[in-house]
């Protein structure tokens, strides 16, 4: 295998990855439920300000590497 091929590969198990990190934590308790026990409950209400960016992104990177030539 290239660098290129790696380096792409890479990506895609990153993009992967994250996007189902992101996709658990937004649409199961999982996240909340972890803060609350690490007493940062105050913090549940900003989550959907990071998570659905950084799932956007997940989305995006994961398109990228399985289409990049």
């Amino acid at each position: 295998m290239s660098s290129d091929a790696d380096r792409r590969l890479r990506l895609l198990r990153l993009g992967i990855v994250g996007t189902a990190i992101a996709v658990l934590c937004c649409f199961t308790p999982v996240l909340v439920v972890l803060l609350g026990a690490l007493g940062l409950a105050a913090l549940t209400g900003y989550l959907d300000y990071v998570l659905f960016p950084a799932l956007a992104f997940f989305i995006g990177l994961t398109i990228y590497a399985a289409y990049a030539s």
